[in-house]
């Protein structure tokens, strides 16, 4: 590779970052992961003891294993939102379906907590649309070059010489034409009140 390669020098979290931004780019990625956020707490809390110096508190409720099952559908709910973005739709459906669910089953959905975030990452999962790639601006086709003698050839040859510098047509003027005159001078010679420059 050339010394001016910019690629090959490049540090390894810095190529990791590209990529797993290029990766977040294209699919629902906040939705996912607020939605296994939101499903954390919902299966975790039926399930946890606190301490409170010698008092244990048990949060469980009667359906703790529904608070299990609602849990362990958001996480893979979320992980779906990731890995197959193509039913982002109806994971995010369901996920706002099953965060109102857990309102009543488990333990106000998590505190309010895991609701709250399931919410979120359901309506994220629904309103998320892929982006369109950016269209190529085709670019701009150059005017073709004026051959003098078509051009000339529309009318008479002494109306429109052929200009010796640039090859291109240019009108001929009514007075006599003058390539060494300055353009005030030539001004000066043509008929119907052209204006004098300088």
């Amino acid at each position: 590779m050339s010394p001016e390669s910019t690629g090959q020098n490049e540090h390894y979290l810095t190529v990791f970052r590209r990529g797993f931004r290029t990766w977040r780019g294209n699919r629902p990625f906040w939705a996912g992961l607020f939605t296994m956020v939101g499903g954390v707490p919902i299966a975790y809390f039926p399930y946890a003891n606190m301490h409170l110096g010698n008092v244990t508190l048990a949060m469980s409720t009667t359906a703790g294993a529904g608070s299990l099952i609602i849990g362990v559908l958001l996480i893979t709910l979320g992980l779906t939102m990731w890995f197959h973005h193509i039913v982002r739709v109806f994971a995010g459906v369901a996920a706002i379906l099953l965060a109102l669910i857990s309102i009543p089953v488990a333990n106000i959905g998590g505190f309010v907590v895991g609701f709250l975030f399931s919410l979120l990452g359901g309506a994220l999962s629904v309103s998320w649309a892929p982006g369109d790639p950016k269209a190529e601006s085709a670019p701009a086709a150059e005017p073709a070059a004026t051959e003098p003698a078509a051009y000339g050839s529309q009318f008479r040859g002494d109306d429109f010489p052929a200009d010796e510098f640039h090859g291109s047509a240019v009108p001929r003027q009514t007075a006599s034409y003058e390539p060494s005159a300055p353009f005030g001078a030539a001004a000066e010679k043509t008929e119907g009140g052209g204006h004098r420059a300088g």
